[in-house]
């Protein structure tokens, strides 16, 4: 069964529907990124108030940047894991 041609108009509100749509999903894609960002650094303020806490000897730069490294790579939990073998050692 042939499909009825659409009206002028009614491919311009298909056009402009979509450009709306298109922009707001523009729109939810930057707040997806924002909030990714966010939630992958959301443990600095929990870390840092943490390390004001407690006494910390001299550290190499590039040894504080391992720890912060792996903290970042596997997680606080899995670090905090292997720290607490290491102290049953």
């Amino acid at each position: 069964m042939p499909r009825a041609a659409s009206k002028p108009e009614d491919l311009e509100a298909i056009a402009a529907r979509r450009a709306a749509l298109i922009a707001e999903l523009a729109s939810v894609d930057e707040q997806l990124k924002a909030a990714e960002l966010a939630a992958r650094d959301a443990g600095r303020p929990t870390l840092l108030a943490a390390l004001e806490r407690i006494k910390i000897g001299a550290m190499d730069k590039s040894d504080a940047k391992a720890i912060a490294s792996a903290i970042g790579q596997h997680g606080g939990a899995a670090v905090a894991r292997h720290l607490e073998s290491l102290q049953a050692a």
